[in-house]
């Protein structure tokens, strides 16, 4: 057992900032599933790409926050370049989702009933455990619990690489044109790099802990 709060004192500045970005990065995997739900549906304009950026905005926020907390504090939890790369992981998730929502804005065809839906469920898996990851830091945490969760985050990275690789290759086995071909293999892609990005910020979590257990 570890506990970073002993280190911090009072002030909780650094973990409230990097549990409103791991909360916001889950935000944001929800939309991403509601905005799907909407366009299967025929109802697009229930979640528009504004509601994406926005949530980007605010995470882009947070880092900023977190840059600025970092110049005025000479005591850290945890050293600083664990802070700003897990900050930084962090934000990468919705600007990755945001990426994802464009490019099938732009699509010019009508995406197959669930298309996204079984990498969408295993994003949120991934966001999840992330969130609960993160807040394990606060007060203090297990090796053993980081773990668990960590394995739930790893299980969904690695099920989204088996549902994209056989989304390719129903896919190249399909009617499609060569076209939609290219579009439709590099969303898929995107959207299992937002996965990767999750198990990004989940390893980072898991050193820190490693240092301090």
């Amino acid at each position: 057992m570890f506990s970073l709060k002993k280190l911090f004192g009072k002030d909780e500045t650094f973990f409230d900032l990097l549990e409103a970005g791991a909360v916001e990065a889950r935000t944001c995997v929800e939309l991403f599933g509601k905005y799907l739900h909407a366009i299967e549906a025929g109802a697009g304009a229930g979640v528009s790409i504004d509601d994406f950026i926005q949530t980007r905005r605010k995470e882009k926020r947070i880092r900023h926050l977190m840059t600025e907390q970092l110049s005025r504090t000479f005591v850290t939890p945890l050293e600083r370049e664990d802070i700003e790369a897990l900050s930084f992981a962090l934000y990468r998730i919705p600007k990755q989702i945001e990426k994802i929502v464009e490019r099938i804005a732009i699509y010019p065809g009508k995406l197959q009933p669930g298309a996204f839906t079984r990498q969408a469920d295993l994003m949120l898996q991934a966001a999840d455990a992330l969130v609960f990851m993160v807040k394990q830091l606060r007060g203090g945490t297990s090796m053993e619990k980081i773990q668990e969760a960590n394995d739930r985050l790893q299980y969904a990275e690695g099920e989204a690489d088996r549902v994209m690789l056989s989304l390719l290759k129903d896919l190249y086995h399909g009617p499609c044109d060569a076209k939609e071909l290219v579009i439709m293999q590099k969303t898929f892609e995107m959207v299992e790099q937002a996965v990767d990005r999750c198990r990004n910020a989940g390893n980072i979590v898991v050193q820190i802990v490693l240092k301090h257990s």
